[in-house]
């Protein structure tokens, strides 16, 4: 669950969306007209809306988030799991001197007809509050049609640094010591990611296979994206990792659909990633109901308290 190769993250949350022009349309694209025009059309709609976003976060636009944020937005911050307002505060962009942007290698997975998430690497020139931003990471966007409009449900990313650079093993003892939500939709989700998380332990590339769909992506903490269920599979089960024992903690889910929920929640590991001690990560999973079955769909794993903007 938290390796494929040597390379290490640290966080960066990049989130802007501009509120006028082109992507205020795009955002408003039906279901319909998402529906006849493809894998194809949605990739570009979604594809717009990130470009807009960092236009937006680079000239500190700040009257976006009202409208292009889910009021029921979730992500991490440096100090844990906030919500619409913690993020409307904190990535204002207001602090950020942005020279340059560039968005490529574009990857969508519609996981439901009101749910789609795009993957891309990330190349940013700048600052924020002072301290010089990562240069390139892999970005993840969660959209989810409400009404007649896309809106940012969840981003995170994982930054592209030197392996030497892995953030100080620091555990966050209260994070570590909440339980997980009484939610029966937080609980029936952590069960199927406790076994996700033994079956990584134990490498076990069969148990593994049948607890992911055909269709999936995954972004680990050392900023590598994977794009095929093989390859994740493949990563999760190889020899990277040498991995006694690990906790879950402080799971919470977010529902935005019946069908659809983001898992959130704090992992410490006992154990080793390529000889180095598998740092707290902040876990974000996406489930999807399938008949009485929560189906893992795609994940991000990021270092915590690694920092944000």
């Amino acid at each position: 669950m938290l390796k494929t190769g040597g390379m290490t993250a640290l966080v960066i949350f990049v989130l802007g969306f501009a509120s006028t022009s082109s992507s205020q349309l795009n955002a408003q694209a039906t279901k319909a007209e998402v529906e006849r025009g493809g894998t194809k059309d949605l990739t570009r709609l979604l594809n717009g809306l990130e470009e807009e976003s960092y236009r937006a976060w680079q000239s500190k636009d700040t009257k976006f988030w009202s409208t292009f944020l889910s009021e029921r937005f979730i992500s991490w911050g440096s100090s844990g799991r906030i919500e619409k307002a913690d993020a409307a505060r904190e990535w204002s962009g207001t602090n950020c001197n942005i020279v340059s942007y560039q968005i490529s290698n574009p990857q969508v997975s519609q996981l439901t007809p009101d749910v789609t998430v795009i993957t891309h690497k990330t190349t940013v020139d700048g600052s924020c509050g002072g301290n010089r931003l990562p240069n390139a990471s892999w970005t993840a966007t969660a959209y989810v049609l409400e009404g007649a409009q896309w809106k940012a449900a969840f981003r995170a990313a994982s930054a592209i640094v030197d392996p030497a650079k892995l953030p100080k093993r620091i555990v966050d003892a209260t994070a570590a010591g909440r339980p997980a939500s009484r939610d029966p939709n937080a609980q029936a989700m952590l069960s199927r990611e406790q076994a996700i998380w033994d079956a990584w332990k134990d490498r076990d590339a069969k148990r593994l296979g049948a607890l992911v769909p055909q269709q999936i992506q995954f972004i680990d903490i050392f900023g590598t994206h994977i794009g095929t269920r093989a390859e994740t599979v493949s990563a999760w089960s190889g020899q990277g990792c040498d991995v006694k024992n690990f906790q879950l903690a402080d799971a919470k889910a977010t529902m935005f659909t019946p069908d659809f929920g983001i898992l959130t929640l704090y992992a410490s590991v006992d154990g080793t990633c390529f000889g180095q001690p598998v740092i707290p990560v902040w876990t974000s999973s996406f489930y999807v109901r399938h008949g009485d079955t929560w189906v893992w769909s795609f994940g991000i794993n990021i270092p915590a308290h690694a920092g944000s903007i």
